[in-house]
């Protein structure tokens, strides 16, 4: 987040800025504390404007993915696979609340 900024807004600028995507940002979907590193990630339902996007200044490559063909061996950010998982069963549900959970260290330190 940058200064002066809320969270909502921070999540339409970093979409922006990591998958050149005009978003429109609806509710909070996911909060996750990962205290071993010092950080909690949050994650919010969005809708892209249109069809545009890319890999911005700070992305290797961004790809949309059919839910069935999500590549998850590939998904660098454990909080980002536990989202995707959410939005799968929620998807199903037809229901999307918000879930908010812990990612502790693998050796159980923090």
């Amino acid at each position: 987040m940058e200064n002066t900024e809320t969270t909502d807004e921070a999540a339409a600028r970093e979409t922006l800025e990591e998958a050149l995507a005009d978003v429109t940002i609806g509710h909070l979907y996911t909060v996750i504390h990962v205290p071993h590193i010092d950080q909690v990630h949050m994650f919010y339902l969005a809708e892209m404007k249109d069809s545009n996007f890319g890999a911005g200044d700070e992305s290797l490559e961004t790809q949309l993915f059919e839910l069935d063909k999500i590549p998850w061996d590939e998904i660098s950010f454990p909080t980002v696979k536990r989202t995707l998982e959410h939005f799968i069963e929620d998807m199903e549900r037809d229901h999307f609340p918000l879930h908010v959970s812990n990612i502790r260290h693998p050796l159980g330190r923090g």
